[in-house]
Parts: structure tokens; C-alpha cells; sequence
């Protein structure tokens, strides 16, 4: 019995220690998140919308402010994002756009390319599926839309969480 019980305190400790490792995304200060240490646009993959063919965001080139659209096809917000930004993409032409989601659903990500008609846009570059989950981890997302904003040197600008307007967008960009 007083081995079962020490056995017992002996996993409920080990318990304890392993609960106080773990990083609570909520908890984290912004500050020491990968993004805010490292502000240069970050090397990941991406799979295309054929769902065979990869792409890598460090073959993102320079010379252009660049977004990084973390969005779920089925998220009313990142519609309503998106519609807003479709609407006035003439303001915004001097940025390209990168529309990345976890979603492992390749039919809903095609749905909601073709609902938005974005082969429309020459400054839509991508649309695709993080499909190692490097965005949520890197930028501690917490809901839908964010939209990660790099300068045209490929550094951090700001990352908007939930929602940006294409006001956000022009005036990060026009800063002089």
C-alpha cells in the first residue's frame, strides 16, 4: 500500500512539473514570440492549392511589402476581411498578398479562391495550406483572420490580429 501511494505522489508531481512546462499561448508575452525576435519574414512551407506542389515563403522576393493572410475558408470574419480588402485592392496594388490556412479541407480553400475570384488579382500571389502548422506557433495565433504585414525588405511591420482595414494596410505601407 505505501508503495502505491508513493507511487502515486511520485506521478502526481511529475504531473505538476510537466503542466508548468508547457507554454500557454494566451499567457505569452508578445515580445518573446518568434516574430517579435526574429523580424525578418520567416521560411516555411506551403502547399499549393493542387495539393501536390510546395512552396517556400523564403522564395518570396523582396521589393514590395508583402502580407501574409492567415485565414479558415469557412470563417465569416476572414470573408468579410477579405471582401473589404477585394473592394479596394487598387489601393493596395503595391502589396503582395499571401492567403495561408491550416485547413486540410483543399476543396474549401479552392471554394473560397474561386468565390473571391482571386486569380483576378495580380498581387495574389498564393493561396494555400500551412500544412505544418508554422504560422499558428510562430505568430501565437488565437483566432481568424491575422495578417502578418512585412516591408519590402522583408521585415516585420505589425501583425493585425483579427481583423485590419484597408486603412491599417495603406497607412503601414505609407509611412514616410
Amino acid at each position: 500500500m505505501k508503495k502505491i501511494i508513493l507511487l502515486l505522489l511520485l506521478v502526481l508531481c511529475f504531473a505538476d512539473v510537466q503542466a508548468q512546462g508547457r507554454r500557454d499561448r494566451h499567457k505569452v508575452e508578445r515580445d518573446s514570440l518568434p516574430y517579435m525576435k526574429y523580424p525578418e519574414l520567416p521560411a516555411f512551407n506551403v502547399r499549393m492549392m493542387d495539393s501536390v506542389t510546395i512552396f517556400n515563403t523564403f522564395n518570396i522576393p523582396s521589393g514590395q511589402p508583402t502580407v501574409i493572410f492567415f485565414f479558415e475558408p469557412t470563417c465569416k470574419h476572414c470573408h468579410d476581411v477579405t471582401t473589404e480588402l477585394l473592394a479596394h485592392m487598387d489601393s493596395l496594388k503595391n502589396i503582395q498578398f499571401y492567403f495561408i490556412t491550416p485547413s486540410n479541407d483543399f476543396p474549401a480553400i479552392r471554394q473560397f479562391a474561386k468565390e473571391f475570384k482571386m486569380d483576378n488579382y495580380t498581387n495574389i500571389k498564393l493561396v494555400g495550406r500551412d500544412f505544418e502548422f508554422f504560422f499558428i506557433d510562430y505568430y501565437a495565433v488565437n483566432s481568424f483572420p491575422d495578417l502578418a504585414l512585412y516591408d519590402d525588405q522583408k521585415k516585420i511591420i505589425h501583425l493585425f490580429e483579427g481583423r485590419a482595414t484597408v486603412k491599417d494596410l495603406y497607412d503601414y505601407t505609407h509611412k514616410k
